[in-house]
Formats: structure tokens, C-alpha cells, sequence
């Protein structure tokens, strides 16, 4: 049986959803134009196009040729509040698959790690994991910068400690400008301005690692980074600390120590199991929860 009700909440919905649909059509062609990607007659050209065939406005600018898939898809990412880049945006290193490639296997591989982590650290209250390795070219710097984008997509205040005073690789990753870093504030040397903010991703900053000191395992261990972790804490949602590897130095130890998490990142085919086994156990002697490995491919 008709319900007169019925059929009038049904044509109102149905013309709530249109208005909704013609407004997402509409802010995606202002988001095309200011992009550059089309000029006032594309639009033109384009909105007959979807008046006479009843298409959406993305689809009707790619079957003229105008713009392609990947442009529609940064126009969604920022509709949705889901930052990426396209390639060669920024500067920033290609191998930054999180900012360049957001819907690749290896990001989904990314993003279930960052969901296991939200549920068994982070939900606890913590603020602090620390990315330790055994070998330097385990490619731990590697997936603590993909890790920290996919976390700031997440809308996370979160930002990125690069604390291998070594060897560090953060600041070239993000295109940073030569700066005073962590050990320079460690020092007493600059102030929390060395935090570099990533202009591509709002919820994204960058301490780099600074001048290189002579002592960068007592530098750590001191009450100066005790103090400077605690701010850091409660300033981020998310801090993740990059590690110089446990070849060159147990700088990690304490670190993780203070962060009270640690991930493990091991290379397939290269680290030795019994190294790892090691790490692990210096890393909870340490009072440190060792939350899983990671096991990269490249």
C-alpha cells in the first residue's frame, strides 16, 4: 500500500542527495580550478558535458580529456581530508610511498600496522614508540617516515624524532633546509622552533637529528632528553623516535626506555634472527615493551 507520507520523505531524500551530489560536483570543479588543472572554459566545457549525459563532474572532465584519474583522486584525498602528493610535489624523497602512492599495496601494509598500533599502544594512553634496528640499512628511517605521514593522514598531531645522531636521514627525506635539530636542543643550543612543521601534511612535523656530537649515547641517556620527551609528550598525540641501529651503538636503549615502546624493523633475507633476539632483550632489560617486528622487503 502507497503512503503519501512515505513518497514525500522519499522525493525529499531524493532531492537532498542531488542538492549533496551537485554541491561535491561543484566544490571538486572549484578545487580543479584553483589546482590549475582546469581554466574557466574546461569548467564550462565540462558542465555541459555532465548537463547533457547526467554524469558526475570528475568523470565528465576526465572523458574530455581535461585532467586524468590521479587528479580527480588529490582533488577527493582533499575533499576528504586526506592529504597525498602527486609525483615530484614537494621535494619531499620518492621512497616516501605514504605521501606519493597513498593506495599502493605497501600503504595498506602501512596503515594495518598503524591500526594495530592504535589498538595495543596508543589507545593505552601512550604517546611514544621508539623505530629501532639492527643493521643500518635495515630501512628503519625508511618506514619511520612512512609511518609517521600515514599517521598525521590519520589526523594525528604527530611528529618525527630523528634521534640517530649518527647517521641520520630525516632531514634530507623531507627536504628539510640545514637546521639545529635534537641535539642541539639537547645542548642547550636552540629551542623548540628546530621542529620543522611539513608544509604538505598540517598534522606532520619533523625534529631533525642537528649538529652530530661527539657523545650521542650519553646525550640521550642524560635528564635533558628525559625533560624534552615529557614536552614532547604532551604536545603530539603521536611521536615516533628514528634509531640509530644496534650496530653502530645502543643509543636506542635509551630512548626506548623512556618512550616504554619499541618496534623492531628487520630486512628480509639480512638480519640475523639471533640479532634481533638481542636487541629485544637489551630493549626489555631496559623496561622496554617490545610491541613486534616489522619485516621489510626492498
Amino acid at each position: 500500500m502507497n503512503s503519501p507520507i512515505l513518497n514525500t520523505v522519499s522525493a525529499n531524500l531524493a532531492a537532498d542527495l542531488t542538492a549533496d551530489g551537485e554541491a561535491f560536483d561543484t566544490r571538486m570543479g572549484a578545487l580543479l580550478l584553483d589546482a590549475g588543472k582546469l581554466t574557466p572554459e574546461d569548467f564550462e566545457r565540462v558542465l555541459r558535458m555532465q548537463n547533457e549525459t547526467g554524469i558526475r563532474f570528475g568523470e565528465a572532465a576526465v572523458r574530455l580529456g581535461l585532467v586524468g584519474e590521479d587528479d580527480i583522486q588529490q582533488v577527493l584525498a582533499r575533499q576528504f581530508a586526506y592529504p597525498y602528493l602527486q609525483k615530484g610535489q614537494a621535494g619531499l624523497s620518492p621512497k616516501l610511498v605514504a605521501a606519493y602512492q597513498p593506495f599502493s599495496p605497501q600503504v595498506e601494509a602501512l596503515r594495518a600496522i598503524r591500526s594495530q598500533l592504535m589498538l595495543r599502544w596508543f589507545a593505552r594512553g601512550r604517546r611514544a614508540l621508539a623505530i629501532v634496528s639492527v643493521d643500518p640499512d635495515d630501512g628503519a628511517a625508511l618506514f619511520a617516515a612512512n609511518l609517521a605521514i600515514v599517521f598525521a593522514q590519520l589526523g594525528e598531531q604527530t611528529l618525527l624524532v630523528d634521534a640517530n645522531l649518527r647517521a641520520p636521514r630525516q632531514q634530507d627525506a623531507f627536504a628539510l633546509k640545514p637546521r639545529q635539530g635534537l641535539s642541539d636542543l639537547l645542548a642547550g643550543r636552540a629551542g623548540f622552533d628546530a621542529i620543522a612543521r611539513v608544509p604538505a601534511f598540517a598534522d606532520l612535523s619533523v625534529l631533525p637529528a642537528g649538529t652530530l656530537p661527539p657523545n650521542p649515547q650519553e646525550l640521550l641517556a642524560r635528564d635533558g632528553f628525559r625533560n624534552l620527551h615529557a614536552q614532547l609528550e604532551n604536545h603530539y598525540d603521536v611521536v615516533l623516535y628514528d634509531m640509530a641501529p644496534f650496530q653502530v651503538g645502543v643509543d636506542a636503549v635509551a630512548v626506548a626506555s623512556r618512550a616504554g615502546g619499541a618496534l623492531l624493523v628487520t630486512r628480509k633475507h639480512h638480519t640475523r634472527i639471533a640479532h634481533i633476539g638481542r636487541a629485544a632483550e637489551q630493549l626489555r632489560d631496559a623496561g622496554c615493551e617490545v610491541l613486534g617486528s616489522v619485516v621489510m622487503e626492498f
